[in-house]
């Protein structure tokens, strides 16, 4: 049964959360991030992307470490931050393009990870998981929230219900027109045995930075180590945009490739640059050739994962057409987010800086469900959540 807790949030006043919140460290670059907090002193970016204020230094130096823990205690001591008096949960309510998307924040168990009670569906990357833990050990917090999803309860609703019939703490419309709001319940038992009468929860968005909790949990002599933030919606309120393909050379000419293409699959012009249904994909190899979608065949494998759209891709015209046969390490294909719109996917095959572009049909919520309760893990860059938590709203700290 999984495991959700209150806790004594550290988190902007009223005034200055705007400034704070932020986009996750990970939807950016390091320039992007010195551009968005330029002028901005109360930016969260100072502390998940410290090294936007250490010039000429790696991102991975010690010295980057370090001033992610000094930002945040800064931050922290000032008039532009509170710790709340008592523990509590939180209603987080994010309205993008006039649909709603609410969830619960608290803490969820480490232990409920190490046993999957919280399952996964995607594999972490070494590098990434190191970097995550080092941030997490030196600033002593969980700066930021993982996206966790949750088959609904009606007892759950009702508590997210009563909770927004309050006066919220924040409503602000951030500069991507993303409205959030929150919420603090005080009462908050209910909710807790709500949770625990749930068989599992689900990893959404921020696998590494769940494996770097439950790794930080070892190394750090905290009681509340033990315990990371989360933000857990119904998997039913969730929307998921496509994370599209690029390859950057084709290993033939575009006419010719587009040749085997029409050899092996059921190829048409495209009337629109996203795929209408599953099962389908469209492709653009340049303004002589347009749009066109192709049918991926019935996987001929034996998991979950495989029925996906993305592994029939990978399975029918990755591997076996471009050897492309592990996309985590290979440099001839690269990841692009829905958000960004299939203009980008025109952008970088016209500039050249692609062969190829492989716009996807988006994975469902319950086939994420689906793998993750069959222990299996889905490829690389298979879902896009949008939209995207803000970070520095609440903060998990255990430096007292």
């Amino acid at each position: 049964m999984a495991s959700v807790r209150p806790f004594r949030a550290l988190r902007p006043s009223p005034e200055t959360a705007e400034d704070v919140a932020s986009v996750p460290y990970d939807v950016i670059t390091s320039e992007e991030a010195r551009e968005l907090a330029a002028g901005n002193p109360h930016s969260f970016l100072h502390v998940v992307r410290p090294e936007i204020d250490l010039e000429g230094v790696d991102e991975h130096d010690d010295a980057v470490y370090e001033q992610g823990a000094k930002a945040l205690r800064e931050l922290a001591s000032t008039e532009a931050f509170v710790r709340d008096d008592q523990p509590r949960l939180y209603v987080y309510r994010l309205v993008m393009n006039g649909r709603a998307q609410t969830g619960i924040v608290g803490l969820v168990s480490v232990a409920d990870y190490d046993n999957d009670v919280i399952l996964k569906h995607e594999d972490t990357r070494p590098d990434k998981e190191d970097d995550r833990t080092r941030h997490v050990v030196a600033q002593k917090a969980h700066a930021e929230p993982v996206m966790l999803a949750y088959r609904g309860e009606d007892a759950i609703d009702e508590a997210v219900e009563a909770a927004m019939e309050q006066e919220p703490i924040y409503d602000f419309r951030a500069k991507d027109y993303v409205q959030h709001t929150v919420w603090a319940i005080d009462g908050t038992s209910e909710l807790v045995q709500a949770f625990s009468e749930i068989d599992g929860l689900y990893v959404a968005d921020g696998h590494h930075r769940s494996a770097a909790a439950s790794r930080a949990a070892k190394l750090v002599d905290a009681d509340e180590a033990g315990h990371f933030l989360a933000v857990l919606f119904p998997y039913e309120d969730m929307e998921i945009l496509p994370y599209n393909r690029i390859v950057k050379d084709l290993p033939v000419g575009k006419g010719k490739f587009l040749d085997q293409l029409r050899r092996r699959f059921e190829v048409e012009e495209a009337l629109f640059p996203e795929p209408e249904e599953f099962g389908t994909v469209a492709f653009y190899l340049g303004m002589d050739f347009g749009w066109m979608t192709l049918v991926l065949p019935e996987t001929e494998r034996d998991g979950v994962a495989d029925t996906l759209d993305v592994a029939r891709l990978a399975e029918f015209v990755l591997e076996p057409m471009l050897n492309i046969t592990d996309p985590r390490t290979d440099q001839n294909v690269a990841f692009v987010g829905g958000i960004r719109g299939t203009e980008e996917l025109e952008r970088l095959v016209n500039s050249d800086e692609a062969d190829i572009a492989f716009s996807m049909y988006p994975t469902a919520p319950e086939e994420l469900l689906d793998v993750s309760d069959a222990g299996e893990r889905m490829p690389p860059k298979s879902t896009w959540f949008e939209p995207k938590l803000r970070s520095g709203l609440l903060v998990h700290t255990f430096w007292d």
